[in-house]
C-alpha cells in the first residue's frame, strides 16, 4: 500500500519540490545579511564564490565560457565579487605572505585568490593584484608547513590537515593555472586534494574533519564533508575547462567521483524531514540547514556538469534538503536555521555567514539544473515508486511542508 500511496503522492510532492523556490525578496535578504556578516577569510572568499555562481554564472568555472575570463568588462562587472578582492588588497601590506596576514590559517585566506585573479585578469583598478596573488600562491607553495606526504597543511602554528581545506586553497590554486595556462599547478591542486583524501576518508566514504597535530577530530563533519565534494567539483570543472582538460581526464574523472562519493556516504544519513545532522552520522548531533545547503548544491553541480561526467541519483535527495531550506529553513528576516555555530563546529549557532553563502551557492546550482530541463527528477519518481525513498521520507517531507519542522 505505502509505495503504491507514495507513487501517487509523488507528483504533487515534485510539484510542490519545484515550487519551493526562494523568492526575489528572499534571495535579497540572505544575500544582504551575507554581506553585512561575512568577515573572516574564508567568509569572504565563499561570499565571492558564491555571488559569482548566482550573480554571474558565466564567469564560474561551472561555465565553459569562464576561461580566460574577460581581459576587460565592458557592461555588467562582478562589481560585489570585485568589491571583496579590491578591500582585501588595499588593506593587506605590500610584501609576501598571505592575502589576510596572521589569520591563523593557511587554507582560509586562499579562499580569497580566485576574485584577486580574476580582478587582475579583468584590469579592475584598485590595488596591485598580480602581486598580492602571486604572493597568496607563493606562500602556500613555499612557506606553508606541510605534512610528511606533502600535503599543505590547513594551520599556519602546526602541522594540521582539515576537510576545509579542500574548498580554500586547491580552486585557487589550479584557477592560477588556468589563467597563466601552468600545467603544473592544475596537476599541483589535484595532487592537493588526493593527498587530503588519503588523509582523511575513511572506510565510510564520508572525510573526517581534522588529522594530525592537537584538536583532531575524528567525526564526520558534515560541513567539513562539503568543503570537501564542492571543492572538488571546482578544481575539477577548473581543469576540465582550462585547455588542458583533454590531457588531464583522468584527474578530472578522479575529483568528479570522489565528490560523488561524498554525496553517496552522506545522504543516507538525511533525516525524514530531508535535513542533514551536524555530524552525519551521530544521531545525538543536531539538525544543520548550513551543511544540509551546501551538500544539496553538490549533488545539484553534479547534474549539471558535461554529459560524461553527470551523476543524477542523489537528486531526490537534493530536492528534500532544498524544498525543508526553502519552505521552513529560512527567518522572515532571511538568515538560515538552524545552523552550526561556524567559528565552535560542535556547537549549534544562531547566524553563520558561511551557511548564507551556501544558500545562494544552493540556488544558482538548483536554477543551473532546473533551467538544463531538470534532468534526473525522473529519478524521483522511480525512487519512490519503487519504495527506495521510504515512507518516513515522504511523510517527513509532507509535515516539514506543511508545518515548518526542522
Amino acid at each position: 500500500m505505502f509505495p503504491s500511496l507514495s507513487l501517487l503522492l509523488l507528483p504533487l510532492l515534485l510539484t510542490t519540490t519545484l515550487a519551493q523556490n526562494l523568492t526575489d525578496n528572499q534571495i535579497s535578504q540572505v544575500r544582504s545579511n551575507l554581506q553585512q556578516s561575512a568577515q573572516q577569510s574564508w567568509e569572504l572568499g565563499t561570499e565571492a564564490e558564491a555571488l559569482t555562481e548566482l550573480d554571474y554564472p558565466s564567469l564560474s568555472v561551472f561555465s565553459p565560457l569562464s576561461l580566460p575570463p574577460p581581459t576587460f568588462f565592458t557592461s555588467s562587472p562582478p562589481s560585489e565579487v570585485l568589491s571583496i578582492a579590491a578591500s582585501v588588497v588595499h588593506s593587506r601590506p605590500a610584501g609576501p605572505g598571505p592575502l589576510i596576514p596572521a589569520d591563523g590559517a593557511v587554507g582560509d585566506p586562499a579562499s580569497i585568490g580566485v576574485s584577486v585573479l580574476l580582478a587582475n585578469y579583468s584590469h579592475t583598478p584598485g590595488g596591485n593584484f598580480s602581486a598580492a596573488a602571486q604572493a597568496q600562491l607563493d606562500y602556500l607553495l613555499l612557506a606553508a608547513p606541510r605534512s610528511s606526504s606533502g600535503a599543505i597543511s590547513h594551520r599556519a602554528d602546526q602541522v594540521q590537515l582539515w576537510a576545509d581545506f579542500v574548498y580554500m586553497a586547491p580552486p585557487f590554486i589550479a584557477y592560477y593555472g588556468a589563467v597563466t595556462q601552468n600545467q603544473t599547478l592544475l596537476a599541483l591542486a589535484y595532487e592537493q586534494i588526493s593527498l587530503y583524501r588519503q588523509a582523511l576518508r575513511d572506510s565510510s566514504g564520508l572525510w573526517r574533519h581534522i588529522t594530525l597535530g592537537s584538536g583532531v577530530d575524528d567525526g564526520h563533519w558534515a560541513t567539513g564533508n562539503g568543503w570537501a565534494a564542492a571543492g572538488c567539483l571546482r578544481v575539477a570543472m577548473t581543469i576540465y575547462f582550462s585547455g588542458f582538460g583533454g590531457e588531464m581526464g583522468n584527474e578530472v574523472n578522479d575529483l568528479v567521483a570522489w565528490a560523488g562519493e561524498i554525496v553517496n556516504a552522506v545522504w543516507p544519513y538525511q533525516q525524514p524531514n530531508g535535513t542533514l545532522l551536524n555530524y552525519v552520522d551521530d544521531p545525538s548531533s543536531f539538525a544543520d540547514s548550513s551543511s544540509t545547503a551546501l551538500l544539496a548544491s553538490v549533488s545539484f553541480r553534479l547534474a549539471t556538469l558535461p554529459s560524461s561526467l553527470r551523476s543524477f541519483h542523489t537528486i531526490p535527495s537534493a530536492l528534500r534538503a532544498q524544498t525543508l531550506i526553502n519552505s521552513a529553513g529560512l527567518s522572515t528576516d532571511g538568515w538560515l536555521q538552524p545552523v552550526v555555530d561556524p567559528y565552535d563546529y560542535p556547537l549549534r549557532g544562531t547566524k553563520s555567514p558561511e551557511g548564507q553563502a551556501f544558500v545562494l551557492l544552493l540556488q544558482a546550482a538548483y536554477s543551473e539544473w532546473s533551467a538544463q530541463g531538470e534532468q534526473g527528477e525522473s529519478a524521483a519518481r522511480a525512487v519512490v515508486g519503487s519504495g527506495g525513498v521510504g515512507w518516513g521520507n515522504v511523510v517527513g517531507l509532507l509535515i516539514a511542508l506543511l508545518v515548518g519542522v526542522c
